[in-house]
């Protein structure tokens, strides 16, 4: 019988740990072993659903997870883990990488991969050196309809492509009415009082919503091109959320060698008007993803029509994020391109320019080329 694959907890600040961890407590070769979350630099002043108290505690009750250390070092420490899921605030998964690399065990980070690209090229760094798998987890990888619309740009069935539009938004991670993939909860509204202490909205910690939800535009631009970007112009502003110095409305135009794609993000939308993508023109037609009322669609815009495309189920063994992780240890062989690290390096290289233009107010370049030389 085959040994079962060890996973721990490093965070608990990212709601998306409820989701991944659930996923990995039903592989049948995992054994969930322990979790602890990473110190914040404010604690939070209210539990309630969502919140990293919160969420280490439905671990705890809910998902399956038998044991917490109340830091993470112990852990890795006394625990032999073949892999970390890491649900930290943003600007500690350069730590967490680190100390797990000390230990042996690799790393399934929660997107946005790193709050810069200095950050991202110490994580990937890191870890090769230490030689222990690190990857990112997007929840739009496992999405049928991104997977059909990427099959058909490859089969160049809109022509060459020349624009990929995203746009994301919600009320906030903690916003009124709040509710997350995995938890059917609905999360109680917190204070201003209350949110000024959640690292959502600080910006040292979390980097605001336009690293919040670019990220997704970048991935999905640099999955869908296959091309690394060559320069970017952004422009982020805090418009509603007077509780925090985080940015809650953000928006970027890349340029890259043969397209541009646009990204839009917001924690300040009550409701969409329109679907948020993406949307992908080419030459030929436009292919249109849309997530409404739980449901996700992709539909072929060309010669002035419009059909539904059929979506096909992910392959079996590789459908989620955990038989992805299990998949590739026990396999070596190569991640989803979503997960690995050509991908993700370039596009949070995107998104570092974006976030930089936005304080330079100039079109800023895309480093994309620094992390491939040695």
């Amino acid at each position: 019988m085959a040994r079962k694959i060890r996973v721990g907890v490093a965070g608990f600040a990212h709601m998306h740990v409820n989701n991944v961890l659930a996923i990995f407590g039903r592989h049948p070769r995992v054994e969930l072993v322990a979790g602890a979350d990473t110190v914040p630099a404010v604690p939070e002043r209210r539990k309630g659903p969502y919140t990293r108290q919160w969420n280490l505690e439905h671990a705890l009750k809910d998902l399956g997870l038998p044991k917490r250390y109340d830091d993470y070092r112990e852990m890795l420490a006394k625990e032999r883990l073949d892999l970390v899921i890491c649900c930290s605030e943003n600007a500690r998964h350069p730590e967490v990488v680190e100390e797990c690399a000390r230990a042996g065990a690799g790393v399934c980070v929660e997107k946005p991969m790193a709050t810069g690209l200095s950050q991202a090229l110490a994580m990937a760094r890191t870890a090769q050196v230490a030689g222990i798998p690190l990857f990112v987890n997007w929840p739009m990888a496992w999405n049928p309809a991104a997977r059909e619309a990427k099959a058909r740009v490859d089969a160049g069935e809109i022509g060459r492509v020349l624009m990929i539009t995203t746009r994301i938004g919600h009320t906030g991670p903690l916003g009124a009415g709040a509710r997350h993939e995995g938890v059917s909860e609905e999360a109680a509204p917190l204070t201003p009082d209350e949110l000024g202490a959640v690292w959502w909205h600080r910006l040292a910690d979390g980097g605001g919503a336009s690293l919040d939800f670019c990220c997704y535009g970048a991935m999905i631009a640099r999955w869908f091109l296959g091309q690394a970007a060559v320069s970017a112009v952004g422009m982020r502003a805090n418009l509603n959320s007077p509780w925090g110095d985080a940015d809650d409305n953000g928006a970027m135009i890349v340029r890259f060698p043969s397209a541009m794609a646009r990204f839009e993000a917001s924690w300040t939308t009550a409701d969409h008007g329109v679907g948020g993508g993406p949307v992908v023109y080419g030459t030929e037609g436009a292919l249109v993803m849309d997530e409404s009322d739980g449901k996700v669609s992709l539909t072929l815009c060309k010669g002035g029509k419009r059909k539904a495309v059929p979506l096909k189920p992910l392959p079996r063994g590789r459908h989620d994020v955990a038989h992805e992780a299990v998949y590739h240890l026990e396999t070596k062989e190569p991640l989803h391109p979503t997960l690995d690290m050509p991908v993700n390096l370039d596009a949070i290289a995107m998104v570092d320019a974006g976030l930089h233009s936005a304080g330079s107010g100039k079109a800023e370049a895309v480093d994309s080329a620094c992390w491939r030389v040695g």
